[in-house]
């Protein structure tokens, strides 16, 4: 058959003993540093990961429907997807959102949406994740707004930004500011949440876009473990306590098809950065804890017979839950075709039912450690990984490693090597090129109106004549004054959205003050 590999490289052997150069007996107990068998003792014998369901489409009204239906479904946590004016800090009545309000995700202008995205839902007893980055600190700030309007404690407010925007400049593009200004933003919401809003994870740092754009899964951790101790640096430098913001910093990966690799990726994961914070100086258990969100391939689901789709997120869900996951999101079926139907949620939602309720694998935590092949993979991911990281420490950091082009490079060569392989049949896709059939597109789509735009700009019309234009001015400036400055902007955020300033006003006020990154 000759040699196999992975798609990092790794050579796989054809079978391994306790005499496989690598192997080193698991000798750890799960919850014990440096947490590679899972973070928890008892992992999910004691509580099942948050089973969330991305979602967010056309307008808040439309979204607030599909949540309801979701938690109706049996989902515990909700995750929300902004469309792209949203992300790069732009209301939908602009000249460039033009073509694509309310199509990747929920359009949200202003608190007024916020308010009705999450009509009928009590913040304080829901965990929310929410996929932005450039604007993050806006949607936390309508979100704080809402829950305050609803008399929620928010020390009791649970939930995510993923607000990493090092991860945008390598591999997915929605920046807004340069990376020096972003930075202090950032550190910004790690400041104001870990004295107002304590069990709220104030950074998602996300590996998911990075192996999406084309990386492997060493790169993947490499990269993403990378950037996160560039924020921890940052944070440090302000002087915050490790201790402190560390516990509430969260990760998120990708799940691919390589089971094996998948899960070796994930355990090791967790010791590097466990190793890393440990030499930061961190000293509390929490912070040392890798804690991390699963969302299934989306680059890999094929168009080509959609069903078999359900197949391959039934093996990384697999992937992410022997691996130790916290939390995961199941893609539809039909997303290589259109947004999920409500029918394609569904049955990506009762795949995590059915491997948390019938596979037996919740039953005892890190079920794959001591395996021969398992635990070498690991220690192999885990060097690999860390080859990696020296050459971005040697660069100076990620943020220099970015500037210099070296991490989308690094993904480019990555993404490219995986299509000749693809294309050459060394590597096989069911449906794609082997084991193709002739086929008609059965599969109902799901798509979004352009008329969204004309609904959106006509509520913020409406907004902008019953708030109080002085108000709106004041909260501006004082967004401005403060940017020139070295003050906290959460507070002044928090007041402008409350006085209704809307998300393309803050934005534009900060494009005056920090410029723009091109």
């Amino acid at each position: 058959m000759g040699d196999k590999t992975t798609d990092s490289g790794i050579n796989i052997q054809a079978f391994y003993t306790n005499n496989t150069p690598g192997f080193a007996p698991m000798t750890e107990l799960p919850g014990e540093f440096p947490y590679t068998r899972g973070v928890q003792k008892d992992m999910y014998r004691g509580r099942l990961w948050t089973m969330r369901q991305y979602a967010g489409f056309s307008t808040a009204e439309e979204s607030n429907n599909r949540y309801h239906y979701l938690l109706s479904q049996g989902v515990n946590g909700l995750s929300v997807a902004f469309d792209l004016p949203t992300q790069i800090g732009y209301d939908s009545d602009h000249p460039l959102a033009e073509g694509e309000v309310g199509k990747v995700g929920v359009a949200i202008d202003s608190l007024a949406d916020m308010e009705l995205l999450f009509k009928g839902i009590q913040l304080e007893n829901v965990s929310t994740s929410m996929t932005i980055n450039a604007t993050g600190f806006i949607l936390l700030a309508f979100y704080v707004a809402l829950a305050k309007k609803q008399g929620a404690d928010l020390s009791k407010i649970t939930g995510t930004i993923q607000n990493d925007i090092l991860k945008e400049y390598a591999a997915r593009g929605t920046y807004i500011y340069p990376p020096q200004p972003s930075m202090r933003i950032i550190t910004d919401i790690f400041e104001w949440c870990a004295k107002e809003l304590p069990k709220w994870n104030t950074i998602s740092i996300s590996g998911y876009h990075i192996r999406e754009a084309g990386s492997t899964a060493v790169q993947e951790i490499a990269f993403t473990l990378s950037n996160g101790k560039a924020y921890v640096q940052a944070a440090l430098a302000k002087g915050l306590d490790i201790d402190v913001f560390g516990k509430r910093l969260s990760f998120f990966f990708n799940a691919h098809n390589n089971l094996f690799e998948e899960v070796a990726k994930f355990r090791a994961a967790r010791r590097i950065w466990a190793n890393i914070m440990k030499q930061l100086g961190a000293t509390d258990e929490k912070a040392m804890m890798l804690r991390f969100h699963t969302q299934t391939g989306g680059s890999t689901l094929t168009a080509q017979q959609p069903l078999n789709n359900i197949s391959r997120v039934t093996l990384q869900t697999l992937a992410a839950v022997l691996g130790g996951t916290q939390s995961l999101h199941t893609n539809g079926y039909d997303e290589a075709l259109s947004l999920p139907t409500e029918e394609a949620a569904r049955i990506a939602l009762r795949t995590q039912q059915v491997v948390a309720f019938e596979s037996g694998v919740t039953d005892t935590a890190d079920p794959l450690a001591g395996s021969y092949f398992v635990e070498t993979l690991t220690s192999q991911v885990e060097q690999k990984a860390l080859d990696l990281m020296a050459k971005i420490d040697a660069m100076g950091g990620s943020i220099s490693a970015i500037e210099q082009g070296f991490m989308q490079n690094e993904i480019a060569r990555s993404a490219y090597e995986y299509q000749r392989n693809i294309e050459s049949a060394e590597k096989i896709i069911v449906g794609v090129n082997k084991f193709v059939v002739n086929e008609t597109n059965q599969v109902p789509g799901f798509k979004i109106d352009d008329s969204i735009r004309d609904l959106q700009t006509a509520k913020l019309q409406s907004l902008k004549q019953m708030r109080d234009a002085q108000q709106v001015q004041k909260s501006l400036d004082a967004i401005a004054h403060a940017a020139a400055g070295s003050a906290n902007l959460m507070p002044l955020v928090i007041e402008a959205v409350e006085n209704y300033c809307t998300l393309g006003e803050i934005s534009d006020c900060l494009r005056r003050q920090f410029g723009e990154y091109r």
